[in-house]
C-alpha cells in the first residue's frame, strides 16, 4: 500500500496530512506534480506541464489497495477501476456507485460554462475541512492495515 498524492491543485494541508499519516502508518507517500510546483517529499516525481500528464503518471503509479489523492473526478473514475481507494482533498470517498452521476454532472456543467454561463468555484479551505480529511484517510489506512 502507498499514498500517491496528485499535488498539482492539492492544498498544502493535505499534503502535510498525507505524509504525517504516511510517518504513522509506515506508508510510502508518492508526490507527482509538474515542474511549476515546489514539492518536497521524499518519493516526488516531476512530470511535464502537458494537458493530462500528471494524471497519467498517477494512474501508472496506482496498484490495487493504494490511496489516492485527487480532486480531478475522471481520474478518480480510473482509480477506483484499478482497485484502489481514492479520496478528494476534502475527505469524501470517491465510490464506485456514485461515480456515473459525478461525471456526468460535471460534463454538464462543463457544456453550461462552454455556452458561457458561469459556476462557482470551490469554497476557501477552513481548519474543519483538514480535519476530515485526516480521519478520512485515517480510516482507510486503518481499514488497510488491518486486512494485511
Amino acid at each position: 500500500m502507498k499514498i500517491i498524492v496528485d499535488a498539482d491543485a492539492c492544498p498544502k494541508a493535505v499534503l502535510q496530512i498525507c505524509l504525517q499519516k504516511g510517518l504513522q502508518y509506515n506508508v510510502e507517500v508518492w508526490t507527482i506534480a509538474s515542474f511549476n510546483h515546489n514539492i518536497l517529499s521524499d518519493h516526488h516525481i516531476i512530470v511535464g506541464n502537458a494537458s493530462q500528464e500528471t494524471d497519467l503518471k498517477v494512474l501508472n503509479l496506482t496498484n490495487t489497495g493504494d490511496v489516492i489523492i485527487t480532486q480531478d473526478w475522471g481520474l478518480a473514475a480510473m482509480i477506483l477501476g484499478k482497485g484502489a481507494k481514492c479520496l478528494s482533498p476534502d475527505g469524501r470517498e470517491y465510490e464506485s456507485h456514485t461515480m456515473d452521476f459525478m461525471l456526468e454532472e460535471r460534463e454538464m456543467k462543463a457544456k453550461y460554462r462552454r455556452s458561457g454561463g458561469r459556476t462557482k468555484g470551490p469554497k476557501k479551505r477552513t481548519a474543519e475541512n483538514d480535519k476530515k480529511f485526516a480521519a478520512s484517510l485515517d480510516r482507510i489506512l486503518r481499514k488497510g492495515k488491518d486486512q494485511k
